[in-house]
């Protein structure tokens, strides 16, 4: 959500969250304390991890939470006619003053059944708060976890560009994949308005239609350009076909073939942009066409003192034709005596997929850039992450949800999570305990209880111990200095580095441990057998 659009939030949430708040006032129970917990019960993708995003917005929300008159009137129409006129009254005074929130810090790698937000308040006003804070969680912590899923499989030195816009699910849906896959490791979006609004980095270079629209060097005007270190400009055009020439006659391949009305576009493009041209190759023949005409424009411009930026393939076999065309690079730059020539960057796109990107990378491949839109900002693998807001407490007493299926089933109680550190630096447990316990400590046994596991209690030796949450709003007023996108996105890395390989491999991950303590153990049984009788 952009900028300047959160003050009408309010009122974006379910019919249901009224009319609860409305049997709350009713029966004078709206100022009762309550606690809510926001979590998800299943890692998504199939894999063992999930990026914590949202945080920022979700905050932004909370300080703006007020309904105002034009709310009140709509609400008017659509709650019972019955609804008590003095409950309008009341909901002109609800805002989130007396809100406290807690939370993984934004990047955190979490697990099911950990909580992402802990919120505290007035149990009306907490309860209003549901629906919106999961519609701000849920996607931005899906589309950063895709998005590290893509870099980790693309590994570190691949430059990843988000192309996502125009399937994205709208223009909210577009703004936040642009933020949240940076987030989660890519290095750019194409999004322009993504990069205004949250300073993230913008790249791009021309579609097809471009290239398709020239159908003869007659259409290139201007034609000349200006040497970088020259005052008289050169007539552009007839250098490139020079220098076509040449290419045609190294590579073998016939000049007729090289499509002109393609040349004109290099070349159109090229003194538009002298310092930043990239060629797009694949409108007609990548090899025959594409890599030629991009070779003699990029040799002409080296020739006025200028280095060509990249080429950039969107179908075909990507890893082939990188390989074919790096090797093209290095023919002209050993034959042309220009060495820079050989390590011209490679970009690929064109509905690149986990499946399509881990094959690439398995094969070796000769690519630089990768770019993603599609596979990235829909989730196809999992359209959504299923967080949910569920009560733990209310007026001093923890509250279950009992249900057959035992992963629906709440943990009572205000809690406290510790991530425990094993020897090597690495995280090995999250542990679950009420407020009033006293906390783990590094170097000390402790006795769980595994989430999940019917099994008596194991004992644990942490070599260090972090309290995973930390309180971000408070008195209707963020008190934490929140991070930028860029310090979010490096914690992000830092995070995953700090799992070991077994929770983060793609195939068959090793379940992280989520774990409570023994007192919180035993409240749950006993809330779970006296709810039972």
């Amino acid at each position: 959500m952009e900028p300047g659009r959160r003050d009408s939030l309010a009122l974006l949430t379910d019919l249901y969250q009224l009319t609860m708040a409305y049997g709350y006032w009713r029966a004078g129970r709206q100022r009762e304390p309550a606690a809510f917990e926001l979590f998800f019960r299943r890692c998504p993708f199939q894999g063992g991890f999930a990026l914590s995003a949202g945080l920022g917005e979700c905050l932004a929300f909370l300080r703006a939470f007020r309904l105002r008159g034009p709310d009140i009137e709509y609400l008017r129409t659509v709650l019972p006619s019955t609804t008590e006129e003095a409950f309008f009254d009341y909901l002109r005074t609800v805002d989130a003053s007396e809100v406290t929130v807690s939370s993984v810090l934004e990047g955190s790698v979490v697990f099911a059944r950990v909580p992402l937000l802990q919120v505290k308040g007035p149990l009306l006003v907490v309860q209003l708060l549901e629906t919106t804070l999961l519609c701000l969680v849920n996607y931005a912590s899906l589309v950063a976890t895709n998005a590290a899923r893509f870099r980790m499989l693309a590994g570190p030195d691949k430059k990843l560009i988000e192309l996502g816009l125009r399937r994205a699910q709208g223009p909210d849906g577009g703004l936040s994949a642009s933020k949240y896959s940076y987030i989660g490791g890519f290095d750019c979006t194409s999004n322009i308005l993504a990069g205004k609004l949250f300073g993230i980095p913008v790249g791009g270079t021309v579609a097809h239609s471009y290239i398709m629209s020239f159908t003869s060097l007659e259409q290139v005007q201007p034609r000349s350009l200006k040497p970088l270190d020259g005052d008289e400009p050169v007539d552009f055009l007839p250098l490139a076909e020079s220098w076509l020439g040449q290419v045609c006659q190294l590579l073998r391949v016939p000049p007729d073939k090289a499509h002109r009305g393609e040349l004109a576009a290099f070349v159109s493009y090229a003194i538009a942009f002298p310092h930043d041209f990239q060629g797009l190759v694949d409108t007609y023949c990548v090899m025959g066409s594409g890599i030629p005409n991009f070779c003699a424009v990029a040799l002409a411009l080296n020739q006025l003192g200028y280095r060509a930026l990249g080429i950039r393939v969107d179908s075909g076999d990507l890893g082939e034709q990188a390989r074919e065309i790096r090797q093209v690079l290095r023919t002209c730059s050993a034959e042309f005596q220009i060495p820079w020539f050989a390590t011209i960057p490679i970009a690929v796109s064109g509905d690149v997929s986990e499946r399509s990107l881990e094959a690439l990378m398995q094969e070796g491949n000769e690519i630089n850039m990768i770019g993603i839109g599609t596979n990235l900002v829909t989730c196809p693998l999992q359209p959504s992450l299923g967080c949910v807001y569920k009560l733990v407490m209310v007026n001093g007493c923890p509250k279950l949800k009992l249900t057959e299926d035992e992963e629906k089933m709440t943990i009572p109680g205000s809690k406290v999570v510790y991530r425990l550190w094993d020897a090597a630096g690495l995280a090995f447990m999250d542990l679950l305990a009420l407020e009033e316990e006293c906390p783990p400590g590094a170097g000390q046994e402790v006795a769980v209880h595994l989430l999940g596991r019917r099994e008596e209690a194991r004992r644990v030796t942490p070599a260090a111990v972090e309290i995973l949450h930390r309180t971000y709003f408070q008195d209707g007023q963020v008190c934490q200095a929140l991070p930028s996108l860029l310090e979010i996105k490096s914690h992000a890395q830092a995070s995953l580095s700090m799992l070991s390989p077994a929770h983060t491999r793609f195939q068959d991950p090793e379940p992280y441990q989520v774990a409570v303590t023994e007192k919180l153990h035993f409240l749950l049984n006993g809330l779970r057998q006296s709810s039972r009788s």
